[in-house]
């Protein structure tokens, strides 16, 4: 019974010192391909998110079909700032998603910073797709 009370809080201990120090080092010599959801210092897109919208198309079929919202990508940035890797979360569909996604990987990101390192990160970016309907022809 006192092995057990002293385990318990060792482990608790590990658990959490293991998400406060982030990464586990790899001693295998491979690089390491995680990905922080968060740093303390996070990545933005060079230009700010205006810089984005404005690489955005908005696909005509989502025009015509009077398509508007947002969607979400999952972005993983790597230490340099490029993006490596995209996901949709949430999307709308009608080309709106490939052409979100299209314009989050031609954008370039200030990198993360962690305990003073570049680091790898994941963010979620939201692209707005809004029509603007005194311009829309019939």
């Amino acid at each position: 019974m006192k092995k057990e009370i002293f385990i318990l809080p060792l482990m608790i201990i590990l658990l959490i010192s293991t998400n406060i120090f982030g990464q586990e080092k790899d001693t295998s010599g491979k690089s390491n391909d995680k990905y922080l959801m968060e740093a303390e210092v996070m990545p933005e897109p060079i230009g700010g998110m205006s810089a984005i919208q404005k690489k955005v198309i908005y696909p005509e079929i989502a025009k015509k079909a009077g398509v508007e919202g947002k969607v979400y990508i999952k972005t993983f940035i790597d230490e340099k700032g490029n993006v490596t890797k995209t996901e949709i979360l949430k999307g709308i569909g009608n080309g709106c998603d490939k052409a979100a996604i299209k314009a989050v990987k031609e954008t370039k990101f200030t990198p993360a910073k962690q305990r003073g390192k570049l680091v790898k990160v994941q963010v979620v970016v939201p692209i707005m797709f809004k029509l603007n309907k005194s311009k829309i022809k019939n």
